[in-house]
């Protein structure tokens, strides 16, 4: 059995954008989760196609999800349609960062 959605969501939030104190789920960067029976497919962006630490990223993500996904392979597409912005962000993401409505 593959893992279920929640598993990878809970993996996702162990991996966290070095720049920023919060997890990329939080951050609104994953926008897709398709378990499929051959592959698990985890479509992502991020704030800025010039971070510094994207490959890195990438590769932590497919590797967080790799460990719980029972041996189906696990692919990371990195999208920039749609661009991210800050209206992704979970509540929690933006009351840890301070960006209240004030201040967003």
């Amino acid at each position: 059995m593959t893992a279920t959605r929640d598993d990878i969501i809970s993996a996702l939030q162990t991996v966290y954008d070095p720049e920023i104190p919060v997890n990329i789920w939080d951050l609104g960067l994953v926008y897709d989760i398709n378990i499929g029976e051959s592959e698990i497919v985890i479509t992502m962006t991020f704030t800025s196609p010039t971070c510094p630490m994207m490959e890195e990223m990438l590769v932590r993500v497919r590797d967080v999800v790799s460990e719980i996904a029972n041996g189906v392979p696990v692919r990371v597409e990195l999208v920039w349609d749609p661009p991210w912005n800050l209206g992704r962000m979970s509540e929690r993401a933006r009351l840890e960062l301070d960006l209240t409505e004030n201040g967003w």
